[in-house]
């Protein structure tokens, strides 16, 4: 990939133009949206547009409210309840940026993240890091300890990554309009693995920019983190189905290796975890089955 789409972005900043947009869909959670916006109103990068979508909020004056509060700049789309891929694709077509980032509501990006994403795009895509919230409890550190690992698995000898967690990622405008999320997905559950695959197949893979750091807040607890992992099971069938590859030896070696860093409690909930993504997938699959013997 060239450089174009940075240079484009930054441009943009001297002429008057949006540089760059952030993307962020929200349902249903404004108290967590407004700490994201608030997280956004500290960027450095100049010129910086943010698009909140609301996926179908029974409260959206709160949502409202929390734009209000935090980031009165922002815009507001309205979209209609079809999951976070459908949402996402809204954000991306309201978006005016020569670069579009994404984030999720439940997420603070660092102050720098934009600024380190949006060069490092070129004409592709670029991803960052992210941590849980050290007070988000245990099982928030479980779920991004199999996220984390599951991206950094797929990092090449080029730096670039076959998966990036769409709360930490971003594109050139280009390629935001011409890639779009699969809107099949309904659930948050594969859908950023097969728009990942997507972006590598428009040859678009994303440059690992490990310094854009993004912190995730998620309110899980164990019940959350059970029923998180099972639709992630569900989506890991859709994904396979539809030509995707799923994690290998190398994905639970490395899993192994951080279970040991990371103690007994977090091991504990990742094991539990990965039990309620099979459960999930056993159940996507008969579900199909079902649908096919009618």
């Amino acid at each position: 990939m060239t450089s174009g789409g940075a240079d484009n972005a930054m441009s943009g900043v001297a002429s008057g133009g949006c540089a760059v947009s952030v993307v962020v869909a929200t349902r249903d959670r404004p108290a967590a949206l407004e700490r994201c916006l608030e997280a956004l109103a500290r960027q450095t990068i100049p010129m910086l547009e943010v698009v909140v979508v609301d996926d179908g909020s029974r409260d959206p004056a709160a949502v409202d409210a929390a734009v209000a509060r935090a980031c009165p700049s922002a815009r507001v789309v309205r979209a209609g309840g079809r999951g976070p891929a459908a949402a996402r694709n809204a954000g991306m077509s309201a978006a005016r940026g020569a670069v579009v980032c994404f984030t999720d509501d439940d997420c603070e990006p660092d102050p720098e993240w934009a600024a380190r994403l949006a060069p490092a795009c070129g004409g592709g895509a670029a991803a960052g890091t992210t941590f849980a919230d050290p007070d988000a409890g245990h099982a928030a550190a479980a779920a991004q300890l199999l996220t984390h690992v599951l991206q950094v698995c797929s990092l090449d000898e080029s730096g670039r990554l076959g998966f990036a967690p769409t709360c930490n990622v971003a594109c050139a405008g280009q390629v935001a309009r011409s890639v779009a999320f699969d809107e099949s997905y309904p659930l948050a559950a594969g859908e950023d693995r097969a728009w990942c695959a997507r972006l590598a197949d428009a040859g678009a893979r994303p440059t690992y920019v490990p310094e854009a750091v993004v912190v995730h807040c998620p309110q899980l607890g164990l019940l959350g983190l059970l029923r998180q992992q099972v639709r992630y099971g569900r989506g890991a069938v859709r994904f396979r189905r539809g030509g995707g590859a799923l994690a290998g030896r190398s994905f639970y070696a490395e899993l192994a290796r951080e279970c040991a860093r990371a103690g007994a409690r977090v091991t504990l909930l990742v094991v539990l975890a990965q039990a309620a993504a099979v459960a999930g997938a056993a159940w996507e699959l008969a579900t199909r089955a079902r649908r096919s013997a009618r």
